[in-house]
C-alpha cells in the first residue's frame, strides 16, 4: 500500500489514504466513481482581485487613437490570458534568460514571451532547470501541477521545475549558481520548503536537457523550448505546497515510479514531457546511485531531445 498526500483549498494537511494499482480507498471521504489522479480525488477549488484651446480638438484626436491602440493591445493580451488564473498571468512578466543552442545567455524576455507557441516556432530558447528532491530513505518527491497553471495544468512531475530570472543573482554561471538560487527560491515558493533545508552546497548540478514541446491540453498558443539544468539533492524537508501552485503531492520508490508511468495511459495520467524523457532516457541509473550522485556529473553536455 502507497501513502498518498493530500492538500486541502483552505487548509493545508496531510491525510494518509490507502493505494494500490487497481484503486485506493480515501480514509476520510468514499472514492469517486472515476478516477482521474493516482495521488488522489481532489474536488479543490481555490477562490480566493494644455493644451490650449487651439490644439485641444488635435491633442482629443491623438488621445483617441492612442486609446484604439491600447486598446488594441490589452484585447491581444486579454485573448491569450483569457479564461486564465490571474496570479499565474501576472507570474507571465517575470523576465526569463534567452539562450542559444549551447546555452550561450543572448537576452531576456517575459515569461509570456518565451511561453508563447508563435515565438517557439521561430526558434526562441530559454533557460530552465527540474529539481529532483529525495529524502534520506532515498525516494523521489513528486508533484502533480495545479489546475492554474498556464501550461502542463494537472501534470505529474518531478520535485520543482521553473526558470532563473533575469536577475543578477540568478544570472551567475560559475557552477550553476545562478540557476541553484533560483531552484532554492522556487522549491519555497511552489512547496514552502525552507532555503535552509535545501543549501545551495547541497544542489548537484548533473547535465542540461535541450527540448520543446507544446501545451498540453493543446492549446495553439502556449509551449515549452528549454534548455533544462537537472538538479539532485537529498535531504528531508517539511512540505507544505502552495495549492495555486501544486495540486498533490507524494514520495515514491523507483518501483512505485515504474508503476506510474507504465500505467499512466491507461489511468489517463498526464505527465510532464520533460519528466517523460528524463525519466525514460536517464533517471534510473541517476537514482541508482544517488549516494555517489557526482560519478553522473556531464557538464559539458547538452542533450538535444527534440
Amino acid at each position: 500500500m502507497i501513502k498518498i498526500i493530500r492538500i486541502f483549498p483552505t487548509v493545508t494537511r496531510s491525510v494518509l489514504m490507502n493505494f494500490n494499482l487497481t484503486g485506493f480507498h480515501d480514509s476520510v471521504c468514499p472514492a469517486p466513481a472515476s478516477l482521474r489522479s493516482l495521488f488522489f480525488h481532489n474536488n479543490a477549488v481555490v477562490r480566493g482581485g494644455f493644451a490650449a484651446k487651439f490644439v485641444v480638438k488635435n491633442v482629443r484626436t491623438l488621445s483617441t487613437q492612442l486609446n484604439k491602440k491600447n486598446a488594441s493591445k490589452r484585447m491581444s493580451t486579454d485573448d491569450v490570458f483569457k479564461g486564465l488564473d490571474e496570479i499565474q498571468i501576472k507570474l507571465m512578466e517575470e523576465e526569463c534568460i534567452l539562450v542559444d543552442k549551447d546555452d550561450n545567455n543572448i537576452g531576456s524576455a517575459s515569461k509570456k514571451v518565451c511561453h508563447l507557441l508563435e515565438n517557439i516556432n521561430k526558434g526562441m530558447l530559454h533557460r530552465a532547470f527540474s529539481v529532483f528532491l529525495f529524502n534520506l530513505k532515498g525516494e523521489l518527491l513528486l508533484q502533480q501541477r495545479a489546475e492554474a497553471k498556464i501550461t502542463f495544468p494537472d501534470h505529474f512531475t518531478n520535485t520543482c521545475c521553473s526558470h532563473p530570472l533575469n536577475v543578477p543573482l540568478e544570472l551567475e554561471e560559475e557552477d550553476a549558481m545562478g540557476v541553484k538560487r533560483a531552484a532554492q527560491r522556487k522549491l519555497a515558493h511552489e512547496l514552502g520548503i525552507e532555503p535552509e533545508q535545501v543549501p545551495l552546497n547541497e544542489f548537484h548540478y548533473l547535465t542540461r536537457i535541450l527540448y520543446k514541446a507544446e501545451n498540453v491540453p493543446k492549446d495553439n498558443k502556449w509551449g515549452e523550448h528549454e534548455i533544462d539544468y537537472i538538479l539532485f539533492i537529498k535531504g528531508d524537508v517539511d512540505v507544505i505546497p502552495n495549492p495555486n501552485e501544486v495540486k498533490s503531492y507524494r514520495y515514491v520508490s523507483q518501483q512505485e515510479l515504474k508503476e506510474i508511468v507504465e500505467s499512466a495511459d491507461s489511468k489517463g495520467l498526464l505527465l510532464t514531457p520533460w519528466f517523460n524523457l528524463i525519466v525514460t532516457n536517464f533517471l534510473q541509473k541517476w537514482w541508482n546511485n544517488i549516494d555517489d550522485i557526482e560519478t553522473q556529473a556531464d557538464r559539458d553536455t547538452i542533450h538535444r531531445m527534440l
